[in-house]
């Protein structure tokens, strides 16, 4: 079905265009953009939404998550990250089943469409289940099978990550794939360097936790036998595409060799004051070259996938530390969850801005709300004073999955049900 949406406020991401353009009509044909002008003629049939009032702009893309942690919100309370994983999810998640996975992977797609997310980055276990709950619901996922030396069962891992690959390689046009390290404080070097060789021989990106605690950094200092967990990167990871979580624990010198590695980070900055874990320098990496993206990490110690909140965290918490306003343009924030997102993920060609030939991953986002402030600016308000439920509709690929705040795929209610069933039988 063509879809056009006209009389938006658009906020396309595209270096092509004007930052904000009022008054815009963007046509949709078989999931790609077609045309963006300011009067579209549709064909016979297409479906027209009036965007009028409302602010249009790229689906937001959440690059570091885990989405079957949905059922885990507020468990962190009274642990430190590393009491957090050993002592209460690692247990619980030794109870998971793959239906488990699937409808908690479920609630995290309907959590996502509702708040304006189009694409995340997930890293998990039985990811087989996330990709029928994403089919279903029409996300766009890239997301790998977690690998670890924890109880000598990396091997297994390492397996079933392959056969993942070899069965969900271009099967589904939403879905693609990277290679997964839990973290460097978790994963041995043998078995570090097979996952770094099995993403090169697949022209795969790999995705990791990095330096998210100092306790983290001590590991990887004594396991990989270095004064700089970085210097890791340098001996295992040269050539790669590599997408690091968190890094709150870099020096600057640190930031610029990353820099040099032309590694995104993406900063996930609820999850690390939850964990405790402090503040990550982004404006030094921004200002260093870094591509830096923003995830919500999981529920467990992000507690929501609203990637609204994201932002206006890491705008606040940038100014805040180096105690200077003018950090953290509200554009540039914006471009963190959007364009910046793609390039972190490989996909800036399809995806992360609004442009003819892209595919179609769009937002609209009412204005006709208290949060609309005549005196500030479009992207400050959205930075500050818009949140998830401020969205209206959400397209995936051409295909309008929320129309009016309403997901017609998902029973929220039952799927809340089994949701509590879950928590309720592996906390046992």
């Amino acid at each position: 079905m063509d879809i056009l949406i006209k009389n938006c406020n658009l906020i396309s991401m595209s270096e092509g265009r004007p930052r904000y353009e009022e008054n815009i009509s963007i046509y949709i044909q078989n999931g790609v953009i077609t045309e963006i002008e300011e009067e579209i003629t549709p064909q016979m049939g297409a479906y027209i939404i009036d965007a009028r009032g409302k602010v249009c702009m790229p689906g937001l893309i959440n690059a570091h998550t885990h989405l079957s942690m949905s059922i885990f919100r507020e468990t962190l309370d009274g642990y430190t990250l590393q009491e957090w994983l050993t002592k209460k999810i690692w247990p619980m998640e030794d109870k998971l089943s793959r239906d488990d996975i699937y409808y908690a992977s479920l609630l995290s797609c309907a959590e996502m469409i509702s708040t304006g997310t189009t694409c995340a980055n997930d890293q998990y276990f039985m990811e087989e289940e996330t990709i029928r709950a994403a089919v279903e619901t029409g996300m766009r996922l890239q997301l790998t099978r977690t690998v670890n030396d924890i109880a000598d069962m990396q091997y297994e891992r390492m397996e079933e990550l392959t056969e993942l690959i070899e069965n969900y390689r271009n099967k589904y046009d939403l879905i693609t794939l990277n290679v997964g390290i839990h973290g460097l404080y978790t994963t041995g070097r043998d078995t570090t360097k097979q996952m770094v060789e099995l993403a090169k021989e697949n022209e795969l990106p790999i995705h990791m936790h990095f330096c998210e605690n100092q306790k983290e950094v001590e590991d990887i200092r004594r396991d990989y036998e270095v004064e700089s967990p970085v210097e890791a990167l340098e001996d295992y990871f040269i050539d790669t595409h590599t997408i690091l979580a968190h890094c709150v624990k870099l020096t600057e010198e640190e930031i610029k060799k990353i820099a040099k590695l032309n590694m995104s980070i993406v900063h996930c900055p609820i999850s690390n004051l939850r964990l405790g874990c402090g503040i990550a320098k982004i404006q030094k990496m921004l200002d260093a070259g870094v591509n830096v993206a923003l995830g919500t990490d999981g529920q467990g110690s992000g507690s929501n996938l609203d990637m609204f909140d994201t932002m206006k965290f890491t705008a606040l918490l940038q100014k805040g530390v180096f105690e200077n306003s003018k950090n953290m343009d509200s554009y540039e924030v914006l471009k963190m969850a959007t364009i910046n997102g793609a390039k972190a993920l490989g996909l800036e060609r399809e995806i992360g801005s609004i442009e003819e030939g892209k595919r179609a991953d769009i937002i609209l986002i009412d204005q006709n709300t208290e949060i609309t402030n005549p005196s500030g600016t479009v992207f400050a308000n959205l930075v500050y004073n818009t949140k998830g439920s401020n969205v209206s509709h959400t397209i995936i690929n051409g295909k309008l999955v929320m129309e009016d705040r309403q997901i017609e795929c998902i029973d929220k209610y039952g799927l809340f049900q089994k949701c509590k069933e879950i928590i309720e039988r592996i906390s046992e």
